[in-house]
C-alpha cells in the first residue's frame, strides 16, 4: 500500500464531493477509519462500470490518497482506467449525484456510469461495447 496526497494523477475529489461523502459517513456512523474505495468492473452499456462504496481496510496493494480529510483506495486494476479522474458533487433542480470525469474513457453511456477506453489493463483493445 502506497499513500499519496493531492495530485494530479490518481483518483482527485473535489471539495463539493468530499463535503457530501464526509456528510454520507456521518450519516452511517462511519469512523474516521474509513475511506471510499473507487472501482471499475466489467459491466454498464459502455464495457465498464464505476463503483464507490466505503471500507475501513486498504488493501497491500492499494493506492491510498488522502484528499480534503478523506482517504480514497484504489486497487492497481481500476487505477489503470481512471488514473487521472475527478469525482465531483453535482447538486441540480433534478437531484444530486457524483459525476466522475475520467481522461481515460473513449466513449460513455448516457447515464454517466459506465464507460469504455481504448484498451484494457492487459494491453488487448476493448470491445466496441458489451452488446
Amino acid at each position: 500500500m502506497s499513500t499519496m496526497t493531492e495530485t494530479q494523477t490518481g483518483v482527485n475529489l473535489t471539495p463539493a464531493a468530499a463535503n457530501k461523502l464526509r456528510d454520507i459517513m456521518n450519516q452511517k456512523g462511519l469512523s474516521e477509519d474509513y475511506g471510499l474505495r473507487v472501482f471499475v468492473q466489467g459491466g454498464g452499456c459502455g464495457g465498464m462500470q464505476y463503483g464507490m462504496t466505503f471500507d475501513n481496510s486498504p488493501r497491500a496493494e492499494d493506492e491510498v490518497y488522502e484528499q480534503h480529510g478523506l482517504k480514497v483506495f484504489v486497487d492497481p486494476v481500476s487505477l489503470f482506467y481512471i488514473n487521472g479522474c475527478r469525482i465531483d458533487w453535482v447538486d441540480s433542480l433534478m437531484g444530486g449525484g457524483f459525476n466522475i470525469e475520467n481522461p481515460n474513457a473513449v466513449s460513455s453511456c448516457g447515464c454517466g456510469s459506465s464507460f469504455r477506453t481504448a484498451k484494457s489493463h492487459t494491453g488487448q483493445p476493448m470491445p466496441e461495447s458489451c452488446h
